[in-house]
């Protein structure tokens, strides 16, 4: 179960109210930050404009592919660990907007974690340590560490046990 704060709303759908909940030029500036570091082919440069002017949490030798896409609205809810890949055109989301409600969800993303291309990240999701995404995965519920997963809806498709046991086997 992702975990998500639930804020109801009434009236018009919650997207509707999108300023009430977010400041306008707060979502100006991280348009402008992100739309920057999608084109940026260097990767230090993306990790210092996450880290200071969208207050992300990302650790040391991660890597932000070309075109990945972080949540707009509240991008300091994402954290990313040490030595981990965003695979190009991944969207990271830390909101979700629906009619009668909208809600809010941090996204921890551990260490060492490979997260393939084309990939959507829904809010409240823990991706643990080890664990790889497929390409193309919409992950809409906790990874564990060291599993292999993928597909819509996703599934595991290797546990960290199975992986490490196929590693030990390609090794011989």
């Amino acid at each position: 179960m992702r975990k998500t704060d639930r804020h109801p709303v009434s009236g018009a759908n919650s997207l509707w109210h999108v300023y009430q909940t977010v400041p306008f030029l707060k979502v100006v500036k991280n348009f402008i930050v992100i739309q920057i570091a999608r084109y940026t082919p260097f990767i230090g440069m993306k990790n210092w404009l996450y880290r200071t002017f969208l207050r992300m949490k990302v650790g040391k030798q991660t890597s932000f592919a070309l075109m990945v896409m972080p949540d707009i609205m509240f991008p300091e809810k994402i954290s990313v660990g040490t030595n981990t890949i965003i695979g190009y055109n991944t969207t990271i989301l830390a909101h979700e907007y629906l009619i009668h409600e909208y809600r809010i969800g941090k996204v921890l993303i551990g260490d060492e974690v490979m997260i393939g291309a084309n990939t959507t990240i829904l809010p409240g999701v823990k991706i643990g340590d080890g664990a790889v995404v497929s390409a193309g995965t919409l992950v809409h519920k906790d990874v564990p560490d060291g599993a292999f997963v993928g597909g819509n809806p996703m599934r595991i498709i290797y546990t960290k046990e199975e992986m490490q046991e196929r590693l030990k086997k390609s090794a011989e």
